[in-house]
């Protein structure tokens, strides 16, 4: 059996408006100066009000105006309503302007080495009401959840140039490195050849983890004459680090992976150096998410 609405009476808001002002003033003349009005449409939005109640909300007696029992049973109610349209007003606009809500934002664990602290800083400087679900992933799933629409926001490696629905825009290029063992016999040297590395294990990020990252790792080694020998794969770069470290291989990785500091590791500048990685954000190209827009244009602020 379907419930019954409860009635819901039909107070213009204006009506609502004039009698909780005219009830803060009890002077007609200072009310509708208040509410920018003269005073008889200001009386007639008070006559039509108490029509609706069915009592009259005032006494008006020569030189004063004063609320009867029923006045001063409504005010409260004028006055929560007043607020509560005014709240959410105000919490719509906030919303409309992405000033407010929550950014489901997707990043690379190499990316919190260079831009993701400086970006988030500046974001919420702009938009400090805005929540931030930050979410480590690596590239291929970052683009998954784009196109599954969990994430609205991603911060990856080597972008796909085939994918109509999302857009990328560049905020990164860096050059490789060398990732050895301190023990390396190469680790000694300022600068590693590519070649002199084809013959070493490699430790890499799995392909399904990053296919662009990881094909721009073994492009460059085949420019070198080589098929790297992976013998080892990690997800994340500290655990390459740390499997180098073991001596379980070699690497090559992104400049700012120098950043993750183990005692028995070493990072070389390559040579040649013709080759280099690209970050960017990433979004569904139709998604009007206000939250998504602010966002762009704080990567612009901070990469501007």
């Amino acid at each position: 059996m379907a419930t019954e609405e409860p009635e819901r009476p039909e107070l213009p808001l204006p009506q609502l408006h004039a009698f909780a002002v005219l009830a803060e003033e009890l002077h007609f003349g200072h009310a509708a100066a208040r509410l920018g009005i003269a005073q008889p449409p200001l009386s007639q939005q008070i006559r039509r009000l108490e029509a609706k109640v069915g009592h009259p909300l005032l006494t008006r007696t020569p030189g004063r105006i004063a609320l009867t029992p029923a006045g001063h049973a409504l005010l409260p109610a004028a006055r929560h309503a007043l607020d509560a349209l005014a709240d959410g007003l105000a919490a719509a606009r906030a919303v409309a302007t992405g000033r407010t809500g929550t950014l489901r934002i997707g990043f690379a664990a190499s990316l919190a080495l260079t831009v993701l602290p400086g970006l988030l800083r500046t974001h919420r400087e702009h938009y400090p009401d805005v929540h931030l679900d930050i979410r480590e992933m690596t590239t291929a799933p970052q683009l998954a959840a784009l196109h599954a629409g969990t994430i609205d926001i991603g911060l990856l490696r080597e972008p796909p140039d085939d994918d109509p629905a999302l857009a990328f825009r560049t905020i990164l290029t860096e050059p490789f490195v060398a990732v050895l063992p301190t023990t390396h016999p190469l680790a000694a040297h300022r600068t590693v050849p590519l070649r002199d590395l084809a013959d070493s294990p490699f430790v890499l990020l799995p392909r399904e983890a990053g296919p662009g990252l990881h094909d721009r790792i073994t492009a460059l080694c085949a420019t070198a004459g080589f098929t790297p020998r992976v013998t080892q794969e990690a997800v994340e770069w500290q655990t390459v680090c740390a499997l180098v470290e073991a001596g379980l291989g070699v690497s090559l990785a992104p400049t700012s992976i120098r950043r993750i500091r183990l005692k028995g590791t070493a990072f070389r500048p390559v040579t040649p150096a013709t080759e280099h990685t690209r970050a960017a954000v990433a979004w569904r190209r139709d998604d009007p998410n206000p939250l998504v827009s602010n966002l762009l244009a704080s990567i612009s602020r901070k990469t501007g």
